[in-house]
């Protein structure tokens, strides 16, 4: 939407058409106040937000520093998943780097040669080596494919020599093309082993 001066005492629809205040019912001026009166809020918290994520990186990358040079090591990097325990293993935080992998062509030729085994396999041993291949492969609504899915197809104990061509063709097609650190927080309450997520989603809270 393309934006223009709205006249004194006109408010804007969402087609674009101008419309006299006093013809706006006021349930919608009402509703009008009630949303950007909440979207000014969340934008104040999402700023927040991005001010604590950058603040966490650098302390943690700070204490990652600190904690090598005992040993006269200096970090080599912003990359790689830690967690940090605290002293009496109540809180935990974890830092990963969450990559994005894609397949070359090469894939297309995997697929054919595992198409080839399951072909000349005989038997209904295989029925569920062919229901995961297909999974495998399956597009989503994009039209991508799970990366996860077909990269667990390496681990299938098979050692036909076309499969294991196969499995060969599908390393080599992936290749990172970026990588985004995540944060998360964990608290472990009473005396349960496990770690409860400090949820900084407003879903999730």
């Amino acid at each position: 939407m393309e934006n223009q001066t709205i006249p004194e005492g006109y408010r804007q629809r969402a087609d674009g058409t101008l419309v006299p205040e006093s013809m706006v019912a006021p349930i919608d001026k009402l509703r009008d106040q009630t949303i950007e009166t909440l979207i000014a809020q969340a934008k104040l918290k999402s700023a927040e937000l991005a001010q604590f994520k950058a603040q966490v990186f650098s302390d943690i990358e700070a204490f990652v520093a600190a904690s090598l040079e005992q040993y006269q090591v200096k970090a080599g990097g912003k990359k790689g998943n830690l967690s940090l325990v605290s002293y009496d293993g109540r809180y935990k935080v974890v830092r990963q780097m969450a990559e994005r992998l894609v397949f070359d062509e090469r894939l297309q030729a995997a697929k054919v040669l595992i198409d080839e085994c399951i072909t000349a396999w005989s038997g209904g041993s295989r029925d569920e080596i062919k229901v995961l291949v297909n999974d495998a492969f399956r597009v989503d609504q994009e039209g991508q494919i799970n990366t996860g899915r077909v990269l667990g197809l390496r681990r299938l104990a098979i050692t036909d020599d076309k499969w294991q061509l196969a499995m060969k063709a599908i390393s080599d097609s992936v290749s990172v093309v970026s990588s985004k650190p995540y944060v998360r927080f964990y608290e472990r309450v009473g005396d349960l082993d496990t770690y409860t997520p400090i949820s900084l989603d407003i879903a999730s809270v």
